[in-house]
């Protein structure tokens, strides 16, 4: 990578040309050169200078380099594009196990969270600006007390940690100051499948399945196909084994109180309660001989469960079942001995947040009850904010406020560093060494690919300085850890680290504990009253991304809704309360109470609703700041994923969810557009009315240029798992702009690309799939003959291309698209009409600049990106050659974690695409208008079981 004194250092502000007035204009325009000029001043230009121009460096030509992003503590490698030092795309490390080549949302909007003006840039003192110095100098005392007290009374709080050299560093605080203490927590941990591994097996162990060797999955509560740091991996051992020309189709079963993407996916989904779940898993265990009491099974599922547990016992090795958040320790140590049972195909690996010489943090509560206790003076807070995220009945606000030193680090002045006496700005990934190692174990480096944009520190940094009063370079520190695992040839070593983005052969070694131990199953209570499952955010996860506008922006797969979370309830829970959507109600637990706006979900199980977490910010920033409510709030310790007993209240308000589009439901409208077919019917061919063309004035094929190029896409839709990482990767891409709330409340988005979900099932029984819907690129294209100026044209090699520059904003075009896949700026979404901050400097370094923004009134859609076949055919042409096979992947493509898009020339023998469009399950999107797309589609499969005749 380039050294990081190559790297610009700042961003000179745009200088606004003088502008001409009335009387000038009219004399250029008499002169006859009015014409040319495309705007009364001079275009916005940025510049960035270099101290020295790195060697490598060609000006506008991207250059890649491998670092690890982290989600929940754990890493997943990608390639980070970076164009004149500034970075501004992400993609998945193919090389790392953790992404293999894809990557998610989050992953995707790092580069905006980069650029974030409202990141926290300096040091505060008790919330004012204070220089760096007086911060050194309170440190420096603090440590002075530290010495000579052995650490007592300092506690260092974090969120799960599995970086080597942080863990290493954590070791040597801990060993020079022994009376202090480390403790640790993640919101969105799974706290009961901690405990259920310590029930079954008296350690602390973390599964990691392997769906790739798997042909039954039963899920209960469990969402594996989710939003989390281990999606990527599972969604592609799960899409092995998804595809009928293959051996071995799998059937997947999904239990769950709450819809989910697993659940969307399933051969066999059913909603339930928590508690029934458990029943469930107490009765497969004790259909595989387990001595435990009889479960208390409803008859109703008693087929289904005969069914499931057949299942698993005619595939042994290759079954798993799965536990998810919602259930109890018990449940979860009870699913361990199933799989052991079943030799499921999973691997049992040591907890990673661990010192090296074996110390396990505290948890967040030991913290609270030390910290009331006045059993702490210094408190650290490196990277979390318990000050929102941590469950409301632990009280982390007033306890905090007993320390008498309370020192936060973190990107933002959020709702922790408000209670803090300092606060430092941290570093973003993007701008720091570190390390980090993913689910299974495989360590990676952080490279930083920019200079900090502002004066900001790591974590290594921090825990440097508090432990020995020095600040040490983060570099020197990573080195330091890995030193030995390099050998003699350190730096041969560590430059392949850094290229490959992986360590090799670093992964945790597999445990072979015992045999897992019975649980002890509590008889089932009595039913409980409504309850709400609450659900880490598709888009914003825990609140840590509240303030990035494009994961704001991006549509929750299985709602559709933008800006903000809702209340999910089943249509039956609604009519009984006398809701409806859109009204707001009181959700109370104890003494807890929140208000939100219902949102009505065929798919929730009667008597749960949902509700997503990460909302209800009040420092987030400019973007994230009071969207939602703050389900943290009904949270508890005991049950963080639960809140039992709760009661819903009208307010007599309303409040209608922000939704981008809806859930097609109307059972022929599915059928026509959202092709299903079960697996023994997959090889048939469809008799496509495609392939009967109406009569028609244009060719019957488009022509072809001289080197016959012929691009086109194809989608499996049994692949996708509308994850929407699709979605915001061509919203990197193609510097897609926000529109904000407002604008949304008004019908208007601005995302070339969206996933459509469809309702193939019934209105007491919903089952969801996905299809993701980008420009068609028509050969017969209804928008182009409509356009009054040619700003819609087709090209010789199958593109339908738009020229910005003609565009005079008629919307014929938009009006003429079946596809409704054109979106119109009707206002300077990008262009001086920027929601919130997003017209600040610092946003214009993320933008792509090989791709064009687009004005106000101007129409824009999905160009294939364009940019990267140009870019693939000029490289051709140096090298006198034709592109390559599948050389071309476009960002949506290279995104999915199921290579359910695959793009190429249909021209080219072997392509992917070529052979995709020779599947049996191959089809036209709305075909028989004779449209002729070349984005076409493959029909979902599904395998479910045969349950009293009706196969579904």
């Amino acid at each position: 990578m380039p050294q990081i004194d190559q790297l610009p250092v700042k961003m000179v502000p745009r200088v606004a040309g003088p502008k001409l007035d009335r009387r000038q204009a009219l004399s250029l325009l008499a002169a006859g050169v009015a014409s040319g000029l495309a705007a009364c001043s001079r275009p916005d230009e940025q510049i960035i200078p270099y101290v020295r121009m790195p060697d490598r460096l060609v000006p506008g030509e991207p250059m890649k380099f491998a670092t690890t992003l982290a989600l929940s503590g754990y890493g997943r490698g990608v390639l980070v594009s970076s164009v004149d030092g500034r970075p501004i795309k992400i993609e998945g490390n193919p090389r790392h196990p953790a992404s293999l080549g894809a990557t998610d949302v989050f992953m995707e909007a790092a580069v905006l969270s980069l650029y974030d003006p409202d990141r926290s840039r300096t040091t505060l003192h008790d919330g004012a600006l204070a220089p760096a110095e007086a911060f050194g100098a309170a440190l420096l005392g603090q440590n002075r007390l530290l010495k000579q007290r052995s650490g007592e009374g300092l506690r260092l709080l974090t969120g799960r940690v599995s970086s080597p050299t942080l863990l290493r560093q954590i070791e040597d605080l801990l060993g020079r100051f022994p009376k202090a203490a480390w403790h640790a927590y993640d919101p969105a941990d799974d706290v009961n499948a901690r405990a259920g591994a310590m029930l079954a097996y008296g350690r602390h162990l973390e599964t990691v399945p392997h769906l790739a060797r798997t042909s039954v999955v039963v899920a209960l509560g469990a969402d594996p196909l989710g939003h989390g740091p281990d999606q990527l991996r599972n969604a592609r051992g799960f899409a092995e084994h998804r595809q009928p020309q293959n051996d071995g189709f799998s059937r997947l079963y999904c239990l769950e109180a709450a819809p989910t993407l697993t659940g969307a996916k399933a051969d066999h989904r059913l909603a339930l309660r928590p508690a029934i779940m458990n029943e469930v898993a107490l009765a497969i265990a004790k259909s595989l001989g387990a001595a435990v009491r009889d479960p208390a099974v409803p008859d109703n599922l008693k087929e289904l469960v005969g069914k499931i547990t057949s299942d698993l016992n005619s595939s042994p090795d290759s079954s798993i079942v799965l536990a998810g958040p919602t259930l109890s320790a018990e449940t979860h140590a009870l699913v361990h001995w199933i799989n052991a049972r079943l030799n499921a195909p999973l691997d049992l690996i040591d907890a990673m947040d661990q010192t090296p010489a074996g110390r396990r943090p505290g948890t967040l509560g030991e913290l609270v009850r030390d910290l009331e206790g006045g059993g702490v003076d210094q408190l650290v807070t490196l990277g979390v904010n318990p000050a929102y995220d941590a469950p409301a009945d632990l009280n982390f606000t007033n306890a905090s406020g007993k320390a008498a030193f309370r020192l936060h680090v973190g990107c933002y002045a959020d709702e922790t560093a408000a209670l803090s006496n300092w606060h430092v700005p941290l570093s973003h990934p993007l701008e720091a060494w570190s390390d980090l190692r993913s689910i299974d174990g495989t360590a990676s480096l952080v490279q930083p690919l920019i200079r900090p944009l502002y004066r900001t520190h790591t974590e290594h940094e921090l825990v440097a300085l508090l432990t020995s009063g020095d600040m040490a370079s983060p570099r020197d520190l990573v080195r330091q850890t890995w030193q030995a695992q390099g050998g003699a040839d350190f730096e041969t070593w560590w430059t392949r680290a850094l290229h490959d983005g992986v360590i090799a052969g670093s992964a945790a070694a597999p445990v072979r504990p015992a045999q897992p131990k019975l649980p002890q199953i509590p008889e089932p209570g009595a039913a409980s009253g409504f309850q709400v499952v609450l659900q880490a955010d598709p888009g914003i996860w825990d609140g840590s991304f509240a303030n990035n506008a494009w994961l704001q922006e991006c549509p929750k797969p299985l709602t559709k809704q933008v800006w903000g979370n809702a209340l999910a309830l089943n249509p039956e829970d609604a009519r009984q309360r006398g809701v409806s959507d859109g009204e707001v109600v009181s959700i109370r637990s104890g003494e807890a109470s929140i208000d939100a706006p219902v949102l009505i979900e065929p798919s929730a199980a009667v008597g749960v609703g949902s509700l997503a977490l990460g909302y209800g910010r009040n420092r987030a920033g400019a973007i994230g700041n009071g969207i939602g409510c703050d389900a943290n709030r009904l949270r508890t310790a005991k049950n963080p994923w639960t809140v039992t007993q709760a009661v819903i209240a009208r307010t007599g308000r309303n409040q209608e969810p922000l939704t981008t589009q809806n859930i097609v439901r109307a059972a022929d409208y599915v059928s026509e557009l959202y092709p299903v077919r079960k697996l023994a019917e997959a090889a048939r061919t469809r008799s496509s009315p495609e392939e009967e063309h109406a009569p028609s004035l244009l060719p019957e094929k488009a022509p072809r240029s001289g080197d016959g190029y012929a691009w086109a896409m194809v989608i499996d839709t049994s692949l996708c798992i509308g994850c929407n990482a699709c979605v915001v990767a061509c919203q990197a891409e193609n510097n897609v702009p926000v529109v904000g709330p407002e604008e949304v409340a008004r019908g208007r988005d601005m995302h070339w690309l969206r996933v459509d979900a469809y309702d193939r099932g019934t209105v007491a029984d919903p089952a969801l799939g996905f299809q993701p819907v980008p420009c068609m690129h028509c050969e017969h294209a209804p928008c182009e003959p409509v356009c009054p100026v040619a700003a819609s044209v087709h090209d010789s090699e199958g593109l339908n291309a738009q020229v910005y520059n003609r565009c005079i904003g008629t919307r014929f075009c938009e009006a003429n698209c079946p596809y409704k896949v054109r979106r119109f700026n009707f206002r300077g979404y990008a262009d001086g009409q920027e929601y919130a901050n997003l017209g600040f400097e610092s946003y214009l370094a993320q933008k792509n600049p090989e791709v064009t923004v687009r004005a106000r009134g101007v129409m824009e859609k999905c160009t294939y990106c364009v940019q990267r076949i140009s870019s693939a055919r000029r490289a051709a042409e140096r090298e006198d050659r034709v592109i390559g096979t599948d050389q071309v992947r476009t960002a949506c493509q290279n995104a999915c974690p199921t290579s359910a898009i695959v793009f190429g020339d249909v021209n080219q023998n072997g392509s992917s695409v070529s052979r995709r469009k020779s599947d049996p399950r191959h089809y036209a999107l709305l075909g028989h208008l004779d449209t002729r797309p070349r984005t076409t589609y493959l029909a979902d499969v599904r395998n479910p079981p045969s349950l009293d005749g009706d196969g579904k």
